[in-house]
């Protein structure tokens, strides 16, 4: 086990699959003390016992980030099981399609609600526990839909993300004199196993995948390892004077002049 992350306890939201999933397998090898957040028990069980089984250590709060009061209870979960909070990772959200001219108010809520308000409840909570611990690292999962001028099906979600990122952006400048850290990570087109299905929907199969990954600027498709190994250097003490950075692993899809 190597020892970059080791005395530091680290929440990964919606890691019980995908890009979350591998980002708390990381960060036990790497000797942190995880809490595995999501709404599946059953998988969130088995991500603690895969991490528990390779040596590391993990807890697995339950909790669905679209209410309030499971925000909450997902920082007291880490304070009471491993002492305090040392890193935050934002991961979890949805990514939902709709036409703009069709959208309702109720679906423009549920972005937000869970793509931006949970993120807002869950670092005005962890950074309570940072500053005692005198400081700590935010890092905040996002995408190239923030910035550039795509809108049709992926307006709402754009949106949402774009105003994710200022807010990472604004906690930053607030809490540096804390020394807790705030990083944006645009991440790439990774065939998660969600994204496999909204792929499917749309009738797009494996070998059409196939043929739009030879089409990418580094001709492959991101990984969930990929984004992994990025936070995991932004929790690191590597990046103590990093704050406030776009860290862009998208293999060049997602380049901003």
């Amino acid at each position: 086990m190597a020892d970059r992350l080791a005395g530091k306890v680290a929440i990964v939201t919606g890691s019980t699959s995908g890009i979350g999933a591998d980002v708390a397998r990381v960060f036990a090898a790497e000797g942190a003390k995880v809490v595995v957040t999501g709404r599946r028990q059953d998988r969130g069980d088995a991500i603690v016992a895969e991490i528990e089984e390779a040596g590391g250590e993990a807890s697995f709060c339950r909790a669905d980030i679209a209410e309030p009061d499971d925000c909450d209870a997902i920082v007291d979960h880490a304070c009471a099981t491993f002492g305090g909070i040392d890193v935050l990772v934002n991961n979890a959200g949805i990514f939902p399609r709709s036409e703009f001219e069709e959208s309702t108010p109720e679906f423009w809520d549920t972005m937000f609600d869970v793509n931006v308000r949970s993120v807002w409840l869950l670092c005005r909570a962890a950074a309570r526990s940072m500053r005692e611990r005198g400081g700590g690292s935010i890092i905040n999962m996002g995408t190239g839909n923030a910035f550039n001028r795509a809108g049709g099906r992926l307006f709402i979600y754009g949106c949402s993300k774009s105003a994710l990122y200022g807010m990472t952006m604004k906690l930053a400048g607030m809490l540096a004199g804390d020394r807790i850290r705030v990083n944006w990570v645009t991440v790439g087109w990774v065939l998660t196993e969600k994204e496999y299905e909204i792929q499917e929907a749309e009738g797009r199969d494996a070998e059409s995948l196939a043929a739009s990954a030879e089409r990418l600027p580094m001709g492959r498709f991101n990984t969930e390892r990929d984004n992994a190994y990025g936070c995991l250097f932004l929790a690191s003490d590597e990046a103590a004077a990093v704050t406030a950075s776009n860290l862009n692993i998208s293999a060049g899809l997602c380049i901003h002049i």
